[in-house]
């Protein structure tokens, strides 16, 4: 196995996005919902591990299926997402038992390839990792690079990423340069089969919704999956990506960073907030969350 490298395992975008300001940082502020746009490139390196992989793919909980009930599983990850980033200890508290109940089905069987269980800590934080490197990544296309500095507060503020669940405090890095160590090692498990493999081309294609929908948006989703992906998890894909494609994924984010400056927050954010008011509406009925 050949040993991993820093730009093996993160995207190659060159910060050519002026930086808004200079002051105080936090993953609150990642939330613009262009951040939105590496979706299906999250849950691709998410799955990547094959005890996440396969227990995403074996799973008998319909409710959350992403190719089953694509629209709900979209609502209820950005509504983590929400809930971790920018709700308060009570909001994080409904959406962990929420998602407790769910996982308490998600385990494998004497079939199963690999062996897994939701509850496997270990598994937990990857999953919290890779979002926080989507978040940082999006972060940084959209605001510019951040100092040294500004990078440790945005990953001290990312934790509850993890810890809205079973992660617990001492399990993540320390320090963010910690974290790279922790990243690149971890990213050696990184190995997707055939099957695994068609369940996220199954994502890609957009095969779980109306094929007259599916046309128009297909090929952007494609694109900006592969340009959200580290080469490490292309190469697990199968997706070929060219110097060419890399250039245009880098000017289109100037332009999507450009307009985004002058957006209001209510724009950039409302979405998030919506989402968070939502699952804040479902506590007070007494709706399920997922």
């Amino acid at each position: 196995m050949r040993r991993l490298s820093t730009a093996d395992c993160r995207i190659a975008v060159k910060r050519r996005t002026a930086r808004w300001d200079s002051g105080d940082v936090s993953a609150a502020e990642a939330m613009d919902f262009w951040s939105f746009a590496a979706g299906a490139a999250n849950v691709i390196m998410q799955l990547s591990w094959p005890e996440v992989g396969y227990g995403v793919v074996e799973s008998k909980v319909d409710s959350g299926n992403l190719l089953k009930r694509p629209w709900k599983r979209a609502r209820t990850t950005f509504q983590y997402l929400a809930v971790a980033v920018l709700g308060t200890d009570e909001d994080r508290a409904a959406f962990r038992e929420a998602v407790d109940g769910a996982h308490r089905h998600v385990k494998s069987t004497p079939g199963s390839p690999v062996s897994y269980n939701a509850f496997d800590r270990e598994l937990q934080m990857w999953v919290a990792a890779c979002l926080f490197v989507g978040l940082e990544d999006t972060y940084q296309l959209l605001r510019g690079a951040m100092t040294a500095e500004q990078a440790e507060q945005f990953y001290r503020s990312a934790w509850p990423l993890g810890t809205t669940l079973q992660v617990t405090e001492d399990q993540w890095p320390p320090t963010r340069a910690d974290f790279d160590a922790y990243w690149t090692t971890a990213c050696q498990r990184v190995t997707i089969d055939d099957t695994v493999r068609r369940y996220l081309l199954d994502l890609v294609n957009l095969k779980m919704i109306n094929p007259l929908l599916r046309l128009p948006f297909r090929p952007l989703l494609k694109f900006l999956t592969a340009g959200f992906l580290a080469p490490v998890f292309r190469d697990a894909m199968g997706m070929s990506w060219g110097s060419g494609q890399q250039r245009l994924f880098e000017w289109l984010f100037l332009l999507v960073a450009f307009v985004n400056r002058f957006l209001p927050p209510f724009i950039r954010q409302g979405g998030s907030y919506i989402l968070l008011a939502d699952v804040r509406r479902r506590v007070r009925a007494h709706r399920a969350l997922i």
